[in-house]
């Protein structure tokens, strides 16, 4: 048994659970395509500060990607889940992406890897925004990952008009060897992506979006969607053309979105994925099997978690995730590039720890409430 600390400052006994077994699948995922997006583990003794580049420990972030793709899940690497532009930098990002799908290629394994424009400084011009996204376009394309086209800061402070999106868009899809991702990220994630496709009104958006993509469909292996909105999703997902996947990005609803209905349902390329790689997989595998009441079961047992882990301020969501990887034993110490795990409270870890808990997802509950014990005595939180 273990004290807990609530957000009201009271202290509620939690007894820690029995561990789950979480099968591994004897082949590929068949009914989903569904990838986590990774987090990176920093070196302990490293200057991860805010402000300083990221000093990443590479056997470790490296490590946790074999144990994402042995669960027969696809990695999304170098995404916002891996501090993209909130303390790991380009250079950074890029020699993780050129590890990351190295490691891929020697286990079989799956890899996106985003594409964006954040080592671009200053206001920078619509033509920059476009080079930039090509240099980096070229780095993920040439070590082999599928390219993912994040949501780019810059392109949403130097587009004036939907036609600047459209015009920037339909060079990169033209210009592309192979079909790619496009990502729309909400501010909710990100406040420096408001208004992107340019407009704040989300349908006003979401037509920019849909004509982009039927320009190209050809070019558009499919569209990952944060919004946090699932009747908007389960629309879109209707309008795209045949062939374009959506990706879900909803933390928050993805059960539902995933298993669907009567055949329409949506993938996944998912932050939450990270924390929960055992559970989604054994998921993916019960509708591989035609179970879909068992993959809701399983990913609605995870729904609490994801909610929390998620919970406004929600670009915070990554410090849950590195919190609960340390709480596994997955990295040495909790820490984050930037200083990230400084972003939520003690009592909101303590609830990533039962609601893990409560879902199965701790690897050694003994061990992971010894961690807690530990993480509560350092916080000045009595044992």
């Amino acid at each position: 048994m273990i004290l807990l600390p609530q957000a009201d400052g009271r202290m509620v006994e939690h007894s820690t659970g029995s561990p789950r077994e979480w099968p591994k699948p004897d082949g590929p995922l068949r009914s989903r395509t569904a990838f986590a997006a990774a987090h990176v583990v920093p070196r302990v003794l490293g200057e991860n500060v805010p402000g300083a580049p990221a000093d990443i420990d590479w056997d470790a972030t490296l490590a946790y990607r074999h144990r994402i793709w042995s669960y027969g899940l696809g990695v999304a690497e170098a995404m916002d889940t891996a501090q993209r532009g909130m303390g790991v930098g380009w250079q950074e990002a890029a020699e993780l992406v050129r590890r990351s799908a190295a490691e891929a290629r020697s286990v079989g394994g799956t890899i996106a890897a985003g594409a964006g424009t954040d080592h671009l400084t200053g206001t920078p011009t619509l033509p920059q925004v476009l080079d930039a996204y090509r240099e980096q376009v070229e780095v993920v394309a040439g070590a082999g990952a599928r390219v993912i086209l994040m949501a780019s800061r810059a392109l949403a402070a130097a587009a004036r008009s939907a036609e600047d999106y459209a015009s920037v868009y339909g060079t990169l899809l033209a210009e592309a060897d192979e079909p790619v991702v496009l990502h729309w990220l909400g501010p909710m994630f990100d406040p420096g992506l408001s208004g992107y496709w340019g407009s704040d009104d989300v349908p006003t958006a979401t037509k920019t979006f849909l004509e982009i993509i039927r320009a190209r469909p050809e070019k558009v292996d499919g569209v990952k969607v944060s919004l946090l909105d699932a009747e908007h999703e389960v629309a879109l997902r209707r309008e795209l053309p045949d062939g374009v996947k959506l990706y879900t990005g909803d933390d928050f609803n993805y059960p539902d979105l995933i298993v669907g209905s009567g055949g329409d349902h949506s993938d996944a390329l998912l932050g939450i994925f990270a924390a929960i790689y055992p559970a989604a997989s054994a998921a993916v595998q019960a509708l591989d099997r035609d179970d879909p009441a068992t993959a809701q079961s399983i990913l609605d047992s995870t729904k609490a978690l994801g909610r929390h882990i998620f919970e406004q301020p929600t670009f915070h969501y990554k410090t849950g995730i590195a919190f609960l990887s340390w709480l596994n034993g997955h990295q040495p110490g909790f820490s984050m590039a930037g200083g990230l795990h400084a972003g939520r409270s003690v009592p909101h870890l303590a609830e990533v720890f039962r609601l893990a808990d409560r879902a199965g997802l701790l690897v050694d509950p003994a061990a992971a409430e010894e961690r807690m014990r530990g993480f509560l005595a350092v916080s000045g939180v009595q044992r």
